[in-house]
């Protein structure tokens, strides 16, 4: 029965303070009681422009003037950095992918030349030279 009493306590409560704060002035926009509703029609005009005011303004917007030379430039310096960082990327990634391809080139050379060194070994049988001192016999 304690938790029924609590909620409706704090229904009541919230309640009150939401009529307290509804008749207070909102701190982005005063509410003038005062205020007449051919004022509140001119306020309306003054935020929102006719459709065809806004019609033109897009239009002007589309035929903008030409760009000045200090925008030209800042616009190039940008596309030029930004062209500069792609190639780093691209120069970085193709210097790490040439020392993985050359590791792995190295440790196929090595695990080859352990097979055939093995190989030589394992089938000597002591009486000729190994294979390399022996290859230029005729």
């Amino acid at each position: 029965m304690e938790w029924k009493q609590f909620i409706l306590l704090s229904c009541l409560g919230t309640i009150f303070i939401l009529g307290i704060l509804r008749e207070s002035e909102s701190a982005a926009v005063p509410m003038d009681k005062a205020s007449k509703p051919g004022n509140q029609e001119r306020m309306k005009r003054q935020v929102f422009v006719s459709e065809q005011d806004a019609s033109n303004f897009f239009k002007r917007r589309a035929k903008r003037s030409p760009k000045s030379r200090a925008e030209i430039m800042a616009e190039n310096r940008q596309r030029l950095a930004a062209d500069e960082r792609r190639k780093e990327y691209h120069e970085e990634q193709l210097n790490e992918w040439e020392s993985f391809a050359e590791e792995e080139q190295d440790e196929q050379y090595e695990r080859s030349h352990e097979k055939i060194e093995s190989w030589r070994q394992w089938y000597y049988d002591g009486l000729y030279p190994s294979y390399l001192y022996n290859r230029y016999i005729y």
